[in-house]
């Protein structure tokens, strides 16, 4: 299966260059990965330049996790971020998203020194 880069998963979310929006769908048609770097930078992305809020960013996520021609990595794990970030959004998916990437490579406690990551389930305030 072929992956995508971010400017691809960007184009797809916001739809904002007709050209290249064409160009994504028309790879990804057969299927694409997506990894969790492309992922979180995307959102990255799409929260600092494009100022999506944390609810249009769960939004994206949720879209990316159903779209029928992409497979993410992990989608678990990826669902699972996911939960986190809409309880609470002030975290950033992408704490969100490593803390379930150590929780599912068996690698608990996932120490930080932030005060939000620290209260979920999992990581520890150092």
């Amino acid at each position: 299966m072929r992956a995508v880069d971010t400017n691809v998963l960007v184009r797809l979310a916001t739809r904002d260059d007709a050209k290249q929006v064409a160009a994504a769908e028309a790879f990804i048609a057969t299927g694409a990965w997506v990894s969790h770097l492309v992922l979180a930078e995307t959102l990255w992305v799409l929260a600092s330049v494009y100022n999506l809020d944390p609810t249009a960013i769960a939004t994206a996520v949720e879209m990316f996790l159903n779209h029928r021609e992409l497979s993410l990595q992990d989608a678990d794990v990826v669902a699972a971020a996911l939960v986190h970030f809409r309880k609470r959004p002030k975290l950033g998916f992408s704490d969100c998203l490593m803390l379930e990437v150590a929780r599912k490579a068996g690698h608990l406690p996932l120490g930080t020194f932030d005060r939000e990551l620290s209260k979920l389930d999992g990581a520890q305030r150092l």
